[in-house]
């Protein structure tokens, strides 16, 4: 899983994500590469894409938007988010049944 690493405080991962603004909906739609792709419905524009992001992520781990950061790639779309509070078996508990239903 190379979309998914531990961090070195072990507290905290990190995802790669490649992000599809504009799209019909929300949601996560496999993989792009080694990163995790993200169709989002917010365009690319003033901050909102980089904002649904971090929304949809702490609604998925259920966590706070505070605990959701993006690391690299604020205006691209490979981006690099870490998830605070978040063990990557925790992770990957909820990422697996969403990429390989």
């Amino acid at each position: 899983m190379t979309y998914l690493r531990e961090q070195a405080d072990s507290a905290s991962v990190s995802l790669s994500i490649h992000l599809q603004p504009k799209a019909s909906r929300t949601r996560l739609a496999g993989l792009h590469g080694e990163a995790l792709k993200l169709c989002i419905t917010s365009p690319p524009v003033d901050g909102k894409a980089n904002a649904a992001v971090i929304e949809f992520f702490a609604k998925l781990f259920k966590i706070p938007k505070g605990a959701v950061t993006i690391a690299s790639g604020e205006a691209s779309r490979d981006k690099r988010i870490i998830l605070a509070g978040i063990s990557a078996g925790q992770a990957e508990a909820v990422l697996h049944p969403l990429l390989h239903p």
